[in-house]
């Protein structure tokens, strides 16, 4: 090994091998010219033996950061949860380096969260993000075994009943936002997700006006979760025709491109205080009203998921034993046998009716035996007093 000077830079040169390694140090230092000689013979070394060279773990925030990066060709919405536990596992390990953290951490994140209400839903989805992080590092093999994933729930959807959904609607109309209540008379009505009302166009509409009022109609869906729900027509029930009216009245000035739930500011005005929606921006979508949600369901001293008026229109269909399946995947856009049994969640009196056409059918059943028997006994009791007749 050698270093030697050409012109202002050092150069180093020594043999591997049989073959003479000549290359410039980049330096006018000899000391820092010896250490890199060192250092590419060294990385020569490994490289003809296969072994690996030793990853300089980053931290946690930038490891997160550069695995969020990779994630691309999702969906928007797949993004977006991504980026919102991205954030909350930031909050949580952002200091720490990606190596640090082990099962006993994760335990812990998740009683953490258990204790903050969150669903084990959520917290799955959560550590799933955190599993793919450590993964790309090489670091979730070591602890996979150790981590077990919460149980969770799969009954949690479920149908609205009648006098609940009373409740809500008289809530919602008296709302902050004078949007909740046209979102959920179409919501329950048309079974469409949250996503899929956002995503709605003025163009997604196929409406019949008459004198200023909207007779009839339908939404087709342009954007859904599935590939069976894209595209999908829903008629317009005649409560959702008159809650458009009136919502669609607010935007004159809307396109065939502008939302029909637009975002917009929301202020009071008057002494009496009454909400007034204000700065309407048409080529923006609505944000979440997950808020305005939970104060309607306190008001009305009921506790239900937003998503469960989809339920309870898939529900309400279900009962109905005029509507076949393939009908109701075509308006709720299921794919299958096993999605369309998760949703049609059948009340105890639609199971009480089915049950009474069993007693029914039972006791015409019975009925007709008995019948049968007592005319078989006559004939019998005919027959044998004809034979003890005298000839």
């Amino acid at each position: 090994m050698s270093v030697y000077k050409r012109g202002e830079t050092y150069w180093f040169k020594f043999l591997f091998q049989g073959q003479l390694i000549r290359e410039s140090a980049k330096t006018n230092s000899k000391t820092v010219a010896r250490e890199a000689e060192r250092a590419r013979r060294r990385e020569i070394e490994l490289a003809v033996n296969r072994i690996p060279k030793r990853e300089r773990m980053p931290l946690f925030s930038v490891a997160a950061k550069e695995w969020l990066a990779s994630r691309v060709g999702l969906a928007a919405n797949t993004i977006e949860a991504y980026e919102h536990f991205v954030e909350t596992l930031t909050e949580q390990f952002g200091k720490r380096l990606v190596c640090d953290i082990d099962d006993q951490d994760i335990s812990t994140l998740q009683r953490k969260r258990l204790a903050e209400e969150k669903s084990a839903r959520t917290v799955n989805f959560e550590i799933n993000v955190l599993r793919q992080i450590l993964k790309a590092h090489g670091l979730w093999g070591a602890i996979s075994d150790k981590v077990k994933s919460l149980r969770e729930r799969r009954d949690v959807g479920r149908a609205i009943s009648c006098g609940d959904e009373k409740k809500l609607i008289d809530a919602a109309a008296k709302s902050r936002s004078p949007a909740l209540l046209p979102l959920l008379i179409v919501s329950l009505d048309s079974g469409l997700r949250a996503s899929e009302i956002r995503s709605l166009r003025r163009r997604d509409l196929m409406l019949e006006w008459r004198s200023g009022l909207i007779e009839k109609g339908a939404l087709m869906v342009p954007k859904s979760k599935t590939e069976a729900g894209t595209g999908r027509s829903v008629p317009l029930t005649s409560r959702v025709c008159a809650i458009l009216t009136l919502w669609l009245s607010r935007f004159l000035e809307a396109e065939a491109d502008s939302y029909v739930f637009p975002r917009f500011s929301v202020g009071l005005e008057g002494n009496a205080r009454r909400p007034k929606l204000y700065a309407a921006d048409l080529a923006h979508p609505i944000g979440e009203w997950k808020k305005a949600w939970k104060v309607a369901c306190k008001a009305a001293k009921v506790q239900y998921r937003w998503h469960d008026c989809r339920h309870t229109f898939i529900t309400r269909l279900a009962e109905n034993p005029n509507v076949s399946e393939e009908t109701i995947r075509s308006l709720a856009g299921h794919v299958s046998r096993k999605m369309l049994e998760r949703y049609s969640h059948i009340r105890i009196s639609a199971k009480q009716a089915a049950i009474a056409t069993l007693d029914q059918a039972v006791s015409a059943v019975g009925a007709e035996e008995h019948q049968t028997s007592r005319a078989q006994n006559w004939a019998q009791s005919a027959a044998v007093g004809k034979r003890d007749l005298p000839n």
